[in-house]
């Protein structure tokens, strides 16, 4: 008979619940600050959900009615310098912080709402509604609210996608020596998400300032707690990375409060996270202005039950028995309140001249101009002027023969020695000698504490980078050790980091550098070996260079790392081992943001290339004797394409190859032709062609390998068809 010996968490789990004695000795002005947080957050949400109801909320309303204890018990004590963030409901959270925010020290219940208070009501009505006015300028709506000053980092709505980015707000306020805390949001539907587990592991082993916050409404849309998981305690998950939980009645805002006032102490104290969950429920369905019990999936008589332990009665209760506040105070807060959402509404609508009576309409006055589409997608790059730029055929300083890794490394270290902003992070970055090219060599020596090692979860590290470049105060690198692991990462790279720019209005910088390599040829197969040129081409926000030489990789890295937007910095590794001229002791210089290289001009065919096929490419033209022009395009995005130099190519050559590596679904030159065709069509004789790998990924044979990529005889071949297609071979 094996002996069984029980085992218990390493951490804290308990449940914390009120008593007689803390109702008792409850600061009367906490409790009147969260009354006045939970009636104006009431008030808020009965205004928007009477405006959907109207028709005037383009897009969902996820009301939070019901749920204001949760936001305002762990939120009314928290300073600006604590950070936010939450899903898709989140209108009580953003308003609880934006209220800390502008009234620091409290808000009496009895006393008028100050003009301050009534602009945060409209400007956030306005975000709600699509405005101008609004915090993102109507581009975020109910679902993306932001106000950095306040704190506020961001609603999110792709469920569980903030957390990593509060990972990294919790990591910036640790390595700057703050007692700041961060607090990501999210529901009972989020808790199995990856990229939640993933952070809650990161944000442990790392000992974050973060509190992750459930808010348990028993329902994911319509699905039951019960049926998605066989733990229903959701703080249970924080004992699996030995992290302090607490579970709370949610419709007690003393309860949560009490319990956020536990964790932040353990938080400021550098101990690391916190788990908070706190037992809710939305008082209508998912989005709208209707009950759960509607749309049958919740019974009238469970609605009733809940309904009956209103946080806001509850409180208004509780005081009321210590003297402190009256029926008639209650209702007159509850009516400042209607009359502010009132005065809001008066502000930003107007009557409908439809002639209807009471039907109201948007003032066309304040919805933001349609010009207003694309900026912001990516900023205007005004952070690069007056850096030096430098090409190698006029470079002046010193030059010898360099292996193109050292000089990544080195580069690297450069910037690291001149910015301490700069924070490299990713799987093995910091051990076998430079991670597993040797592409990070000596930084963990130099910078100890800005080079981490991070656990295998691309999604929580890629992140919590992009937490890290909204924080502002850093500058992330995060290395993706193969291209292929973008796709465990997609939510974040892409839904997150490359919107989150424009999505917030524009405004809002995101500087962080991505690198990752394209390894076909190294036999590591069909999930290790892609070129991403072309996921990150079709996807805005992203900026892409890619460097052929070691010369123009010191310049492209250093402009990506000046600049303000997310830029992929695409490697090979059939270039690490190459060499090539590089400056001696020169590592400060850019290459201008979309400027190529024509490394060879010829009058018969332009060929558009970039990374190491660019070296394939000018053997292939050695080999067949046609005169083509090859032009290297260094920066890929469509924002950054050398137009110009480009244009003026075929307009001298009217033929266009487009060679590349990669798998042909998955192409870069897809993309690109369709856009040269649509620019260029008069001056081409035959339509654009294309050099590309395979349909199929590379496979780990030696021999299909080879066959699923391009290299100089598939180029060759290329630059033959379209001498044959004029007639010309």
């Amino acid at each position: 008979m094996p002996l069984h010996t029980p085992l218990a968490p390493a951490s804290e789990w308990v449940q914390l619940s009120t008593t007689d004695a803390d109702w008792a000795q409850a600061d009367p002005a906490l409790l009147g600050s969260l009354l006045a947080h939970m009636h104006i957050i009431r008030g808020f949400e009965e205004c928007v959900l009477e405006l959907a109801g109207e028709g005037l909320v383009h897009g969902p309303a996820h009301s939070s009615i019901g749920q204001e204890g949760g936001a305002a018990g762990s939120i009314v004590s928290l300073t600006t310098a604590d950070q936010i963030n939450g899903s898709h409901r989140g209108h009580h959270q953003f308003l609880s912080k934006a209220l800390g925010h502008i009234a620091p020290q409290g808000l009496d219940p009895k006393a008028p709402l100050e003009g301050a208070v009534q602009q945060l009501l409209q400007r956030t009505l306005a975000e709600i509604l699509g405005l101008d006015q609004g915090f993102c300028h109507g581009r975020g709506g109910s679902m993306h609210l932001q106000w950095v000053e306040a704190g506020a980092l961001g609603t999110n709505a792709i469920v569980g996608g903030g957390v990593p980015l509060a990972a990294g707000a919790a990591w910036a306020h640790k390595h700057a020596g703050t007692d700041a805390v961060a607090v990501t949001y999210f529901g009972d539907g989020a808790v199995n998400i990856g990229s939640v587990l993933e952070s809650m592991n990161l944000a442990a082993a790392w000992k974050l300032p973060l509190c992750f916050f459930i808010e348990n409404n028993r329902y994911a849309v319509s699905t039951t707690v019960e049926e998605s998981t066989a733990e229903t305690r959701l703080s249970a998950r924080g004992l699996a990375f030995n992290i302090p939980s607490w579970k709370v009645d949610g419709m007690d805002p003393l309860a949560v409060h009490l319990a956020m006032q536990e964790a932040l102490a353990w938080m400021r104290a550098g101990k690391g996270p916190a788990v908070i969950e706190a037992d809710v429920y939305r008082f209508f369905h998912q989005n709208g202005p209707f009950p759960g019990s509607a749309f049958g999936y919740r019974t009238k008589a469970e609605e009733q039950e809940w309904r009956a332990r209103d946080p806001l009665a509850l409180l208004a209760s509780k005081m009321q028995a210590r003297g402190l506040l009256t029926a008639e105070d209650a209702e007159a807060l509850r009516q400042r309140v209607k009359d502010s959402m009132a005065q809001a509404c008066a502000q930003l609508l107007e009557a409908d001249p439809s002639g209807k009576p009471g039907k109201r309409r948007i003032r066309p006055e304040l919805w933001p101009s349609p010009d207003f589409r694309d900026v912001g997608v990516r900023g205007d790059l005004r952070e690069l002027q007056g850096l030096r730029a430098e090409e190698a055929a006029t470079f002046t300083g010193q030059t010898e023969q360099r292996k193109f890794v050292d000089v990544v490394a080195d580069v690297m270290a450069r910037r690291m020695e001149t910015d301490a902003g700069i924070v490299v992070m990713g799987e093995d970055v910091h051990r076998l000698k430079g991670g597993t090219n040797g592409a990070t060599r000596g930084l963990r020596d130099r910078f100890p504490d800005r080079v981490l090692g991070t656990p295998i979860s691309e999604n929580a590290f890629a992140g919590l980078g992009g937490g890290l470049a909204m924080d502002g105060r850093y500058k992330p690198v995060v290395e993706f050790m193969y291209p292929d692991f973008m796709w465990v990462a997609a939510d974040q790279v892409f839904n997150q980091i490359g919107k989150a720019r424009h999505m917030f209005g524009g405004g809002f910088e995101v500087p962080l550098v991505l690198r990752t390599k394209v390894a076909m040829g190294t036999g590591y197969g069909s999930q290790h070996s892609m070129d991403p040129a072309g996921i990150f081409a079709t996807s805005p926000g992203w900026r892409i260079v890619a460097a052929s030489t070691p010369f123009d990789y010191v310049g492209l890295m250093n402009a990506a790392l000046a600049c303000k937007d997310p830029v992929l910095v695409i490697e090979h590794v059939d270039l690490y081992n190459s060499t090539g001229l590089a400056p001696v002791d020169d590592l400060d210089y850019i290459i201008p943001v979309g400027k190529a290289a024509v490394r060879r001009s010829g009058q018969a065919v332009t060929v558009l290339t970039y990374l190491s096929m660019v070296q394939h490419t000018l053997e292939a033209v050695e080999q067949t004797g046609i005169d083509a022009e090859v032009v290297d395009l260094r920066w890929l995005d469509r924002a950054s394409l050398d137009w110009d130099t480009i244009e003026a190519s075929i307009k001298k050559t009217n033929n266009v190859l487009i060679v590349e590596q990669g798998a042909r679904g998955t192409s870069y030159g897809g993309w690109l032709a369709d856009e040269i065709q649509r620019r260029c069509f008069d001056w081409l004789d035959q339509p654009v062609q294309r050099v590309t790998g395979a349909e199929a990924s590379p496979s780990i044979s030696k021999v299909l390998e080879r066959a699923a990529a391009a290299r100089t005889e598939e180029v060759v071949q290329g630059l033959q068809q379209v001498m044959r297609d004029q007639g010309r071979a």
